[in-house]
């Protein structure tokens, strides 16, 4: 008897230490969930160039501003200029090139007086790492060493209008489009480099600086594009005017400078 009054006396403190529990871990979900609520979704709309620092410095400042839960989008500037024409969410927007952020001003979908140019890249050509190509020169692509070299679209991606820029000055554009594959932004011609698929591509230095696949084997000549700038701006439709301006401002200060300088970029 006394046995089993004892069992009865730990199943009811069992259940009751269950229920304690159930009611704690309720009460700290219900908390996460009330504080998720509250936290308002501010959208940066930028280059996939930009990925790995704009998420970095991101995270920094959603630790500053708990209130605030950054949501992004990355790919071509052309395509993302499309999304924002179209209506997309969009708070910030950060191009690769002055042509789409040009684009959006015509059409007032930026706010002009927030726009500034953030920093700048540099075009290089790069290969597979354990690759035995040798070229002396951007032209010499053309040449039969190369039978496929990975480009981004001309008509929307930045890095695939410097390219072409570059061959045209260099006089071999025809020649390096009967071998050119197009990818859909800059990160999928690095892909390709690091999978072997072609034989070189062409990106931006700040790419091929976080890949340990790949290798640089020349800088775009001087004077064969234009600078690679990238601007930077609020746009018109935001919905978070102030943490817009406020993020786009905190790009500015020196820590977060130093993280764009780290992945590679001149910071203006």
């Amino acid at each position: 008897m006394y046995g089993l009054k004892t069992n009865i006396i730990a199943l009811i403190s069992l259940l009751l230490f269950s229920l304690a529990v159930a009611g704690c871990t309720s009460s700290e979900n219900g908390d996460k969930a009330q504080e998720n609520a509250s936290q308002k979704e501010v959208y940066i709309v930028a280059a996939a160039s930009m990925t790995d620092a704009v998420k970095e410095i991101g995270a920094n400042y959603e630790k500053q501003h708990p209130d605030v839960k950054l949501m992004y989008n990355f790919g071509s500037s052309g395509a993302l200029q499309s999304q924002i024409e179209q209506g997309a969410p969009a708070d910030v927007f950060i191009s690769a090139a002055q042509k789409q952020m040009n684009a959006l001003e015509e059409e007032n979908l930026i706010d002009k007086a927030t726009r500034r140019d953030l920093l700048e890249n540099k075009v290089v050509l790069i290969v597979p790492k354990d690759s035995t190509l040798v070229l002396d020169n951007f032209a010499a692509a053309t040449t039969d060493k190369v039978s496929k070299i990975a480009l981004g679209e001309p008509k929307s991606v930045p890095v695939g209008q410097y390219s072409e820029e570059i061959f045209t000055n260099l006089n071999v554009w025809s020649d390096i489009k009967a071998k050119a594959v197009y990818a859909s932004d800059v990160r999928q011609v690095l892909s390709w480099v690091e999978t072997g698929e072609v034989d070189c591509g062409v990106v931006y230095a700040t790419d091929a600086a976080i890949s340990d696949k790949v290798k640089v084997l020349l800088e775009a000549p001087a004077g064969t594009h234009k600078p690679v700038v990238y601007p930077a701006a609020m746009v018109s439709s935001s919905k978070n005017l102030e943490i817009a301006k406020d993020f786009l401002a905190y790009l500015s200060q020196d820590e977060q400078k130093a993280i764009l300088a780290k992945y590679g970029f001149d910071v203006k």
